[in-house]
């Protein structure tokens, strides 16, 4: 009865969402290209996941870029995470500190300029000067270009150069065209944005787009990160498409014949990240006993209700350096208590909680909403943990960086997209050597810094899988990071869309593919 309940509860006040997001309806039976509109509605665009607006060489903004179909890097994935040529032909490596990329020849950018290698190389070159992550990552120590090709060389050995250059911050824009006051760029990609904001992206299709002209219009992506808002204007039909329903929703949708489920498992993981400046992480009993009591099998079955998988290291089981390469500790409620006891942490005043030298055995677990699984993992963490023992007080805020820069928290659990290049050297340079921009728990192991020295300056594919395992192990031995789930990501839509499939890299969304009839 709840179940119906509920369905009819959305189904009544599905209404109070119309008018909500630009653009007509959807009925396209018939209709041009010209005139079809696609109406997307997202809990992945916005301030908070530090994307907003679409200039790939500010934060994260390059994943707009590329999943709304206005930017293209010069390679991509397929869908087994291969690397495969986009705006390239090819590329050449010429020796361990020079690559040479071929590019197509009939690119053009969307205002009608032709993409060539001097436009590439401002573009590149735009990139390494401002954006945060790239100049560590390329570290590249010059650009030449030569008609239609460029010629990158490093200062360093950099193996996974041009798995790099798939990040989306590598998205190809037109660099004289510039970057509007909006953070709205010109690139190469099927779709134009016209309108750019914080919570909307109004795109028309790229008719002269070099892949193809698009199949649908108009394109409008709209951040709606409430669950219930998104639930409901998916059942109205204000929206054709959807990414990120609470996972109690998602059942309304699943074999019904109006709708399409589009599934896959990405290398987005949900970890905690254990702080090393903390007195009480500090001890290797507590982090040993955290590890041992967190329920990832019940994590992902019951609150995820199945759509995750547990993790044990911080990549998914489809790489070859992840799953069952590394190995975990299992959940252990018993143990978790003995491992407590033996360090001192005993409970001597019956309140349930265990202390030690006067000191309660409570954590501070900071964390986010904008990520609909992290509030259920603190959740989950909480329940088990004080099973053990540990007390657990969350704070769940979309403020967090306030709290990661003033040092408040014991742990940070955040969502991660691991191998974004299909590679394994950018999770470990980004969280756990020295000096790393995620190294948020301080994590510092002489070993796990030689390791990553090594995958550095390795080309052979099998020896840096190898070495990805050991790091991962090490780190996992140190329960400096405790992993909980990988994500399985759904996009809902309505019976009649096509060409739009959920991608393991987490990058590709609108292509010209794109299409909605009915």
């Amino acid at each position: 009865m709840k179940k119906k309940s509920k369905m009819l509860t959305l189904l009544l006040t599905g209404v109070l969402v119309a008018g909500m997001l630009t653009g007509c309806g959807s009925a396209t039976s018939g209709k041009s290209a010209a005139e079809k509109v696609f109406n997307y509605g997202t809990t992945a665009y916005g301030v908070a996941m530090g994307n907003a607006g679409l200039n790939p060489h500010e934060g994260y903004s390059g994943w707009s870029t590329v999943r709304y179909g206005v930017g293209e890097t010069l390679f991509k994935f397929n869908e087994s995470m291969e690397l495969e040529p986009w705006l390239a032909k090819d590329f050449e490596q010429i020796d361990e500190y020079t690559v040479k990329i071929n590019l197509r020849d009939d690119v053009n950018f969307s205002n009608g300029k032709k993409m060539t290698g001097e436009s590439v190389k401002a573009c590149l070159e735009d990139l390494i000067a401002k954006h945060d992550r790239a100049p560590k990552d390329l570290q590249i120590k010059s650009i030449t270009a030569d008609g239609q090709s460029i010629t990158l060389v490093s200062e360093n050995k950099v193996p996974g150069l041009v798995n790099y250059l798939c990040d989306p911050y590598g998205a190809i824009i037109d660099m004289e065209a510039g970057v509007s006051a909006d953070k709205n760029v010109v690139g190469t990609g099927p779709y134009v944005a016209k309108t750019v904001t914080d919570t909307e992206i109004n795109l028309a299709a790229n008719m002269d787009y070099w892949g193809g002209k698009p199949h649908v219009g108009t394109v409008n992506v709209k951040s709606i990160t409430d669950g219930d808002t998104l639930t409901m204007a998916m059942q109205s039909g204000e929206i054709d498409a959807t990414q990120g329903l609470p996972y109690a929703s998602l059942e309304l949708f699943q074999n019904n014949d109006d709708y399409t489920i589009s599934s896959t498992n990405t290398s987005r993981v949900y970890q905690a990240c254990l702080n090393y400046n903390s007195t009480v992480i500090k001890d290797d009993a507590v982090r040993k006993a955290m590890a041992m009591s967190m329920d990832k099998d019940g994590f992902t079955s019951v609150l995820l209700q199945g759509n995750g998988t547990p993790a044990v290291g911080p990549f998914p089981a489809n790489f070859t350096f992840g799953g069952d390469a590394v190995k975990d500790a299992s959940y252990d409620i018993e143990g978790a208590k003995k491992v407590l006891e033996a360090a001192g942490w005993v409970d001597t005043d019956g309140d349930g909680i265990r202390e030690k030298d006067g000191q309660k055995l409570s954590i501070k677990w900071l964390t986010y909403t904008s990520r609909q699984e992290l509030p259920l993992l603190a959740e989950s963490v909480q329940a088990t943990y004080k099973q053990a023992g540990i007390d657990v007080q969350v704070n769940a805020t979309d403020s967090y960086k306030d709290f990661l820069k003033a040092g408040d928290y014991d742990v940070f659990a955040n969502a991660f997209v691991t191998a974004p290049t299909g590679d394994p050297q950018y999770y470990f340079t980004t969280h756990v050597v020295d000096g790393s921009d995620y190294n948020r728990g301080h994590y510092h192991n002489d070993q796990v810094e030689a390791l990553v020295a090594q995958l550095r300056t390795e080309f052979d594919a099998e020896k840096r899988g190898d070495l990805a395992v050991q790091i991962a192990q090490q780190v996992v031995n140190d329960n400096a990071y405790i992993y909980a789930s990988h994500l399985k990501m759904s996009f809902v839509m309505k019976k009649g869309v096509t060409g739009f499939t959920a991608h393991p890299s987490d990058y590709y969304e609108i292509t010209a593919d794109l299409d909605i009839n009915e």
